[in-house]
C-alpha cells in the first residue's frame, strides 16, 4: 500500500505536512502555556518527525514514478 504514487502523495503533500503543523500549534501553545518542556519536545521532536516523514515520503513518490514502466510506447 505504501509503494503506491498516490497514497506516497497524500502522504507527502497533504496528511503529514498537515500534522506537522498541527503538532507545532500544539507545541506553541504548550510553551506559551507554561508547560515549557514537553512544548519542547513536542515542537522539536514530534513536528520534525513528521516533517522528515513528508520528506521521504515524496523521495519514495519520486522513486515510485521512476520505476514504473511508462505506457505511452516510449
Amino acid at each position: 500500500m505504501l509503494k503506491k504514487p498516490e497514497t506516497l502523495f497524500v502522504l507527502g503533500y497533504m496528511l503529514l505536512p498537515l500534522l506537522a503543523l498541527l503538532s507545532a500549534i500544539v507545541g506553541l501553545t504548550m510553551i506559551l502555556g507554561g508547560n515549557k518542556i514537553v512544548g519542547a519536545i513536542v515542537l522539536v521532536v514530534i513536528t520534525q518527525a513528521f516533517a522528515f516523514g513528508a520528506f521521504f515520503a515524496l523521495r519514495k513518490r519520486k522513486h515510485a514514478l521512476l520505476a514504473e514502466p511508462r505506457g505511452d510506447g516510449a
